[in-house]
């Protein structure tokens, strides 16, 4: 998971303004209705999908993970339809309105928006989910007060949220070694409700990190072996395989925040992380 900067100019104008034109009609109705409303125009938000994509390179927002736009969805982070807190807690109305405010959707692979049971039985995915930490203000149709609110999940487009993530050796998602009490209960919940240590997905991230491991490996050896020519070793093979070592750590690769991890913790330099692409 990176910082993702979400850039309204990179959304044609006449695609948010269908948005608006049906949240202001959803603002008019009563409750009894709006739900069939939603239901009815979920056109407009998967005509984000492909401007979503644009901002994060065309990543998962919670995974990066890439794949074909057929296999992502616009989640909405809020749900839109019911809100899931707990097992026996459940907000039925959830967040209706935020069912067409762009700013509540974010790109996210299948199998991190959408319940999977992995081989253990296990159920993983947002789905509805939208657990609250205890004591946390709760927003309403009549109240939203969703700033005030205490969120649970880890939110891409929230810096501070990302600051104590970590992978293990196996690419499994988990809160840094200094990561206690609420932070790091909201990266390990993140990590079950987004599917992010799902085998498949940790398999994918952990060849990834193996990868950026064994070029960083090969650099070392390079390095070694050129020694003996001293002032005339050539740097050229080494530049060129720190260039593609670089490339793995760019925001538009995927799993870069866990090959970046991988590289810090087997005391790789860090003009070999390459954040050119970074969001601001």
């Amino acid at each position: 998971m990176i910082f993702i900067r979400r850039d309204a100019a990179l959304i044609p104008q006449k695609v948010l303004d269908v948005a608006l034109r049906a949240q202001s009609a959803l603002e008019k109705l009563s409750p009894e209705k709006r739900k069939e409303f939603i239901k009815k125009k979920s056109h407009i938000w998967r005509g984000f999908s492909k401007y979503l994509a644009k901002m994060s390179y065309g990543k998962c927002w919670y995974s990066e993970a890439k794949d074909a736009g057929a296999n992502f969805d616009v989640d909405h982070f809020r749900p839109k339809a019911e809100a899931k807190r707990t097992e026996e807690i459940v907000d039925l109305e959830g967040y209706a309105w935020l069912a067409f405010d762009w700013d509540n959707f974010r790109l996210s692979a299948q199998n991190c928006n959408r319940l999977n049971t992995d081989d253990a039985g296990e159920t993983h995915g947002k789905g509805s989910w939208f657990p609250l930490i205890e004591g946390s203000p709760k927003a309403s149709w009549d109240n939203r007060c969703v700033e005030n609110e205490m969120v649970v999940l880890l939110d891409p487009v929230i810096k501070a949220d990302l600051t104590y993530i970590d992978y293990d050796d196996n690419g499994r998602f988990k809160p840094s070694q200094l990561c206690v009490g609420i932070p790091a209960v909201r990266v390990r919940k993140s990590g079950i409700f987004y599917g992010l240590n799902l085998e498949k997905m940790r398999e994918a991230r952990f060849e990834v990190m193996k990868d950026a491991k064994e070029l960083f490996e090969i650099i070392q050896q390079s390095a070694l072996e050129l020694e003996q020519f001293g002032d005339n070793a050539p740097m050229k093979t080494i530049e060129r395989q720190i260039e593609k070592l670089r490339m793995k750590t760019r925001a538009d690769a995927p799993f870069s925040r866990a090959v970046r991890a991988q590289l810090t913790k087997i005391g790789a330099d860090d003009y070999l992380i390459d954040r050119s692409l970074d969001a601001a």
